[in-house]
């Protein structure tokens, strides 16, 4: 059954860390052409007027790619909820380096080493 669940996790892990690395570059090549409209604009001397609507869709697309890495990053959070649910906390799936600790929560209970053990 381990194995399933490895696999299963696996699987799902592969296709988070694809959508990741597709937000990313389509982040990044969206501010690219975001960069470039204004910079290739004032190279052929055209007036401010030209291209506008279109730089605003562009910075558009920006926000709204960064409210869906912004998403794809709470739903990976949560499938390392899961992970944890179904006993594979101490697998590491790879792709994008080292997680920041989470986050400190007061007012939910935490695990704390029991006296016996620490004598």
């Amino acid at each position: 059954m381990l194995k399933e669940r490895r696999l299963a996790a696996e699987t799902v892990a592969e296709a988070l860390f694809a959508a990741e690395k597709a937000i990313d570059a389509a982040i990044t090549q969206t501010a690219a052409l975001a960069g470039l409209m204004p910079a290739t604009r004032q190279d052929a001397n055209l007036s401010a007027i030209i291209g506008q609507d279109a730089l605003m869709r562009a910075i558009e697309t920006m926000q709204a790619l960064g409210v869906a890495r912004q998403n794809i990053v709470a739903t990976h959070q949560q499938l390392s909820v899961a992970q944890r649910d179904i006993g594979l906390s101490r697998v590491a799936f790879g792709g994008g380096g080292e997680k920041p600790p989470p986050p400190t929560q007061t007012g939910f209970l935490e695990v704390v080493a029991d006296e016996r053990e620490v004598a």
